[in-house]
């Protein structure tokens, strides 16, 4: 299985969108064939190093991980979060 984790720093001018940003995540799951799983949420502390939102999903094999990346479901999402972040970090293991 694959754990996929992304982190967003949003623009400031797109901030009043996170909630519905988090949402947009949030209607991927169960539409993807070989995602496990998915969580995703606005960060609560808002620290200097925190960054705006969270995506943590889980795969079944790297063949879906792949597969997600230009999913039909997600391309739309993807789109969306390329025009609103400033700043993203993934990690993305095994487990």
């Amino acid at each position: 299985m694959i754990r996929h984790i992304v982190l967003f720093k949003i623009k400031d001018e797109y901030k009043d969108e996170i909630p519905q940003l988090v949402q947009n995540f949030l209607n991927m799951k169960g539409r993807i064939e070989g995602m496990l799983d998915l969580e995703a949420g606005e960060d609560l502390l808002g620290s200097e190093r925190s960054y705006d939102l969270g995506l943590a999903a889980v795969f079944d094999s790297m063949e879906s991980f792949r597969a997600y990346q230009t999913h039909p479901v997600h391309m739309p999402v993807r789109k969306r979060m390329h025009e609103v972040r400033s700043a993203s970090v993934s990690c993305d293991f095994e487990i």
